[in-house]
């Protein structure tokens, strides 16, 4: 008898992607408002209808979760992470092959999912647990313990179409890992929470594995699933690339990363979370300077945005971190002189940046970015969008330009010797 918690055989999931022309668009909006739209038939008839593209989100995708195993998932944007995840969550059914689950599956894939916003956050809990097949009696012995996680006792009885995105995901993940699922299951939706709730969560999730259950996660936080993770699934192009133990798996998939770097990435098209984008959107970002990048020179780049609302006290920035997760450096627009714009809605535009002596030393580096309106407000995210080569440049001493040595800065030392006694 198999001890699989999870068996996904020959999966693929195809959409049909049906591209149309502006005034289409808006005569198909007037026409359903009106109540006047054409049926698909009818339209299908049409000498001109639109062509219909066809798009494997994944294809021949196949492999085996033991129960207890912690999985981490791992790809670029667009890799077939969040598709996959759906269709094991049974949101969605693939279009070729099967999959077969043996548990109970708790899902936390978007803010917001599996609550009705019209109902109070004590309803919600109820509700989700009676979906997961849990008798009133078992969510109301771990009613309280999910309230206390979450933090949200003071608006326990307020809609939840009235909470911060923030509320929402912390409320979503306690109800969502409290619950004893056999099998568990999050997306990257940790990152609308601020550091500790994520690391909170983290802590959770090995919590649920120690006891058992099976954790899938994806995650662009590479630290995160070493630490987290026993075993690795690297996906790309909706393929399944390679399986194996995590750490293997995240410096293979972060080394074949980085090989790829072009010095203009398109940031428009890629995926948010949450609200990130809405309001401001950062679209590209260029390195002027080239690349790979060089320790000890300057380096310039170029990030473009545009807005589709007014904005105000805007501050953009890149931070580059280790690949386990570690921030080693941040640069920011506001810092020197606490220059915040106010933008208005539909504004184009771009900031150029400027950072002589490059500090950090040769290695390769993971890279976010993004904006804020104020101290705290977050406007746009991208975690880990790309990885970073920093290589040695004619200012590095040979003799210390080592991989893992962080941020090397020079510094006035002295010796001073003692007399022999």
């Amino acid at each position: 008898m198999s001890h699989a918690a999870i068996i996904a055989e020959n999966i693929g999931k195809k959409y049909l992607l049906q591209h149309q022309q502006t005034g289409r668009n808006y005569k198909a909006l007037r026409d359903v408002i009106a109540g006047k739209a054409k049926s698909l038939v009818t339209i299908g008839r049409e000498s001109n209808r639109p062509p219909v593209e066809e798009f494997w989100a994944l294809k021949d995708v196949s492999f085996e979760i033991k129960h207890g195993d912690v999985v981490g998932i791992v790809g670029r944007n667009g890799a077939g992470k969040s598709t996959l995840l759906k269709l094991l969550s049974r949101i969605t059914e693939p279009t070729t092959g099967r999959i077969r689950l043996r548990g109970r599956v708790a899902s936390l894939l978007e803010v917001g999912t599996g609550f009705h916003p019209e109902l109070t956050g004590r309803e919600n809990i109820f509700l989700n647990g009676a979906i997961l097949g849990m008798s009133k009696a078992e969510i109301t012995r771990k009613f309280d313990e999910i309230v206390a996680f979450a933090e949200v006792e003071r608006f326990l009885d307020t809609p939840v179409k009235r909470y911060s995105s923030g509320m929402y995901v912390r409320l979503a993940f306690a109800v969502a890992a409290h619950l004893e699922p056999e099998i568990l299951i999050v997306d990257e939706v940790l990152a609308v929470g601020d550091a500790s709730f994520q690391k909170k969560c983290l802590g959770k999730m090995q919590d649920v594995s120690k006891g058992g259950r099976t954790v899938l996660f994806v995650s662009h936080n590479m630290g995160a699933v070493t630490t987290l993770c026993r075993t690795g699934i690297w996906m790309q192009q909706g393929r399944l690339i390679k399986s194996g133990p995590a750490r293997q798996i995240v410096d293979e998939y972060l080394t074949t990363n980085a090989s790829s770097q072009t010095t203009v990435m398109d940031l428009g098209s890629l995926p948010r979370l949450g609200d990130f984008g809405h309001k401001f959107k950062i679209e590209k970002l260029e390195w002027l300077s080239g690349l790979p990048l060089q320790h000890g020179e300057t380096i310039s780049a170029r990030i473009h945005f545009w807005t589709t609302d007014e904005v105000e006290d805007v501050a953009i920035g890149i931070g580059f971190s280790t690949l386990e997760g570690v921030r080693l450096l941040t640069v920011e627009t506001d810092f020197q002189d606490g220059h915040r714009p106010a933008l208005k809605k539909n504004s184009t535009g771009y900031v150029d940046l400027v950072l002589a002596d490059l500090p950090l030393a040769p290695g390769l580096y993971s890279l976010d970015i993004g904006a804020r309106s104020g101290d705290s407000f977050a406007l746009d995210y991208l975690p880990n969008f790309t990885q970073a080569e920093i290589a040695m440049g004619l200012k590095t001493p040979g003799y210390i330009a080592r991989q893992g040595a962080g941020v090397r800065i020079p510094s006035d030392w002295q010796w001073h010797f003692l007399p022999h006694s």
